[in-house]
């Protein structure tokens, strides 16, 4: 005999005594009436969604036209028709609004930000939350809305922890966009500071152009600052070292065409002044140039000297408009010791141009306040999601807000709003990293905001609060944060990433993926570590009460069957309603039949043949059998 053997093909029987049997199942249990579905985002028939979703028992239902155009498709007496159901049914709704940057970033059509998008993007979105809250009457309802679409930075898990790997900068004058990738630079002579100097340019105390300023000046020696390495080697940029090296290189080049345009202008009047020096000291007295042109007729030189001096005074006039731009910008966009500077030089400017009202005297006079900005650089680029934070977050605030004074004047609870976590790369897509503010500083800046706006309207800064904290919070979908994994973050990671933020979640979006890509498969078929981050949600006290979403719909689009038994079966739901055991993840032990594992695995003609018990009803009556194929000798449909 050879060694050929045959094993058990079926799975073993079900047993009390093993809770945790089945291959889907987290570890975490949620009770039936905590699982929620979505209806389809393809779909503004949210009536027909509901019913389908309210036939299969699930109770949370979570309406989904994430396209705008979907959502305007939803005639209002829909929404109307929604809540009697809803009453009739016990079932709770929530609602996603539709794609909208609320920032008034529109990375699609590349448009350059403005005021005038971002009020937009709130107006649309006040719009949402009022249709939605037609809802319930007595009810909060959860209102979904995206963090935000736009690219921001990215990061990457290394064996020194996480590191920046991608940073896009906006230019807040013109909102031009920029990608600042970590790149390895090669030059013909490469220098890198020292240590100490290091350290001063990452406090943003010291610029490479100051450091080389201060060595031709011999404030300090070469040997001291620079550290040689070869050519070979390179020297690395990180996305940080290339927004200050972005900032400074576009604020030095801006002074230095300032400089270049005066010095032009000097050496005009260096050139003629001396012809006209008496003319000018006995007629322009007063620093202008007004010459009786009687006085010049008889002496072109002086005449066409006269004329190079007016020429020069419309260089330094058009300078000095440019400097007075310039320190605006600083002053705007510098931090709070470049304005106590400015502050000092605006009077020095002007003590300056006291001392001499000349032409030649407001020259010297801008020469200085230039050079002493040459020693700053204001931040004029700044990472997106800086740049974003203040812009979403008056859109959040506004928006809840709004829904808040609505409520009062409809004797409603107020809609919660719910700000969602997007993929990694995306801004505020998870929590705070070093200078690049996260989703948890967005949710703070919005209530923070909230709370300005309704004093301002009258309200206590006390109840102002109590209101921002209860309307405004996170949906946490597991799924988008679970992503970050291809960029090297671990279980333990992602772990520690939900521990950050899970005081402010309020909603949750259950789903599942392998780290790549946005995959919605239920839960327990892919890597995402639902049991570590359901704990950190019990733990935090923000699991209770969320409303759990199971956003499948890829599954269902692929195999064209509900994903809410293996849902059930992934979170251990209780199959009684008294919660006492058995649970759905040991279902598939409470019979041993051909239905065992995941779909067919015999030909259709041996469940005809040997099937028995139930399954050979049709699919309407709980059974297998397709198309209501009735009797399995027959093979004829149901009369």
């Amino acid at each position: 005999m050879s060694d050929y053997q045959i094993n058990d093909i079926y799975q073993g029987g079900y047993s009390s005594l093993k809770p945790d049997y089945g291959e889907l199942f987290s570890g975490y249990r949620i009770p039936l009436g905590d699982i929620g579905a979505p209806t389809s985002i393809q779909s503004a028939n949210i009536l027909k969604e509901m019913n389908q979703r309210i036939s299969e028992g699930v109770i949370p239902i979570e309406l989904q036209p994430l396209q705008p155009e979907l959502f305007d498709q939803i005639p209002k007496q829909y929404f109307k028709e929604a809540k009697r159901m809803a009453k009739l049914t016990g079932t709770k709704i929530s609602v996603h609004a539709p794609m909208i940057e609320p920032s008034g970033i529109d990375p699609e059509q590349r448009r350059q930000w403005e005021e005038t998008y971002r009020e937009l993007a709130e107006k649309q979105l006040q719009e949402v939350v009022k249709r939605s809250m037609e809802l319930s009457d007595t009810e909060s309802v959860p209102i979904v809305i995206h963090a935000s679409g736009i690219p921001g930075a990215e990061f990457k898990m290394t064996k020194d922890g996480v590191k920046m790997d991608k940073m896009v900068a906006i230019d807040q004058e013109s909102g031009k966009m920029i990608p600042l990738e970590e790149e390895r630079m090669y030059y013909p002579r490469m220098i890198d500071v020292k240590k100490e100097y290091a350290e001063k340019i990452a406090k943003g105390e010291l610029t490479e152009t100051e450091i080389q300023k201060r060595i031709e000046q011999g404030k300090v020696k070469r040997e001291d600052v620079i550290r040689k390495i070869p050519v070979s080697e390179g020297q690395i940029y990180t996305p940080e070292n290339r927004l200050r090296s972005l900032n400074a290189t576009q604020w030095d080049n801006s002074l230095s065409q300032l400089i270049f345009n005066k010095e032009r202008a000097d050496e005009i009047l260096q050139n003629n002044f001396p012809i006209i020096q008496d003319l000018y000291a006995k007629y322009g007295q007063n620093g202008e140039l007004k010459i009786d042109e009687k006085i010049l007729e008889h002496d072109p030189i002086a005449k066409r000297a006269l004329g190079h001096m007016q020429n020069a005074e419309s260089y330094i006039d058009d300078i000095n408009q440019h400097v007075r731009a310039l320190f605006h910008k600083a002053y705007k966009y510098g931090g709070e010791e470049h304005r106590k500077k400015l502050i000092g030089w605006s009077g020095e400017f002007q003590e300056d141009l006291k001392k001499n009202a000349t032409i030649m005297g407001q020259s010297g006079a801008l020469h200085g306040l230039m050079e002493k900005l040459r020693s700053i650089v204001p931040e004029t680029y700044v990472p997106i999601d800086k740049f974003a934070l203040d812009k979403s977050a008056k859109t959040f605030a506004n928006v809840a807000f709004n829904a808040y004074e609505e409520a009062k004047k409809q004797n409603k609870k107020a809609p919660t709003i719910a700000i969602e976590n997007f993929f990694p790369g995306t801004s505020f897509a998870m929590s705070e990293k070093g200078k690049i503010p996260g989703i948890d500083n967005l949710i703070l800046e919005s209530r923070k905001k909230f709370v300005e706006k309704a004093k301002s309207k009258g309200i206590s800064e006390s109840v102002a609060k109590k209101q921002a904290e209860k309307m405004i919070g996170m949906t946490l979908d597991v799924g988008h944060i679970n992503i970050a994994k291809k960029k090297g973050f671990e279980d333990k990671d992602i772990q520690k990433e939900v521990e950050q933020i899970a005081k402010y979640v309020k909603h949750v979006h259950l789903t599942d993926n392998f780290g790549y890509s946005d995959s919605h498969l239920p839960p327990g078929m892919g890597n995402v570590p639902l049991k570590e981050i359901l704990k950190e949600l019990e733990k935090a006290g923000t699991l209770k009460d969320t409303r759990k979403i199971v956003e499948a719909g890829a599954f269902v689009q692929q195999f064209g069957v509900s994903p809410l038994t293996y849902a059930l079966e992934a979170l251990g739901s209780p199959i009684y309603a008294d919660g006492v055991g058995p649970y759905w993840n040991q279902a598939t032990g409470l019979y041993q039949g051909y239905f065992g594992g995941m779909g067919m695995m015999l030909p259709q003609g041996n469940y005809q043949t040997f099937g028995a018990g139930f399954s050979q009803l049709p699919v309407e009556l709980g059974g297998q059998m397709p198309n209501a194929q009735g009797s399995r000798m027959s093979g004829k449909g149901m009369e």
